[in-house]
């Protein structure tokens, strides 16, 4: 496997990890455009990043870097509706994680893993505090009618519940900092989404 950050070239390839990962009834809107792909590569190129096997483009994750101060937002402001050209800050703190998208016919081979890797060396390569992302919580709304977005996590820590997406990010290292709501519009999640960070050890 191969991570290497991504040009305009691999636009179609790209698309091809939306098209799997989110085929219709899901938006075609949603998926990154040719001019989002774009505007990723100009303002931040170090945080477009793809990862090939044999040749083909089988993940991809895209990141900025903000100044964490811990205020509220959605993922359309810290992303810039998917451009980051206006919410990038290359004198902030940290490595801001906007999405990651793996083929689901290659899932269960590290693809994903291997992304968050290439993230955390990315957070030491620039000396920042933390890499942080806003992470759905897409098991929440079989239990919110009996727990409050707080408590779940907490019990998906602890290991009590077992949360597709958290979960899958607590075994990459990052852990919880604190709750985000109307982050996205996810009913699964309630449209909560929880901001997790990892930070390299001094």
């Amino acid at each position: 496997m191969k991570i290497r950050p991504y040009t305009l070239a691999d636009f179609e390839g790209l698309l091809a990890v939306q098209k799997e990962a989110f085929p219709p009834p899901f938006p075609e809107e949603l998926w990154w455009s040719k001019s989002q792909i774009s505007s990723h590569i100009e303002t931040f190129p170090e945080g477009s990043l793809l990862a090939e096997i044999n040749g083909v483009i089988v993940g991809s994750a895209t990141s900025l870097i903000v100044q964490y101060d811990g205020s509220p937002h959605t993922w359309e402001e810290v992303a810039d509706n998917g451009y980051i050209k206006k919410s990038h800050n290359p004198n902030g703190d940290s490595l801001y994680g906007i999405d990651v998208c793996v083929k689901p016919s290659y899932r269960g081979q590290g693809v994903a893993a291997a992304l968050y890797e290439a993230r955390k060396e990315l957070v030491q390569q620039l000396n920042l505090k933390r890499f942080i992302a806003g992470c759905r919580i897409p098991n929440y709304h079989h239990h919110a009618q009996e727990l409050d977005v707080n408590t779940y996590v907490q019990k998906v820590v602890k290991g009590d519940i077992h949360d597709l997406v958290l979960t899958f990010m607590l075994k990459q290292g990052l852990t919880p900092l604190q709750t985000l709501a109307d982050y996205l519009d996810d009913d699964e999640s309630c449209h909560y989404g929880v901001l997790v960070e990892w930070q390299p050890s001094k």
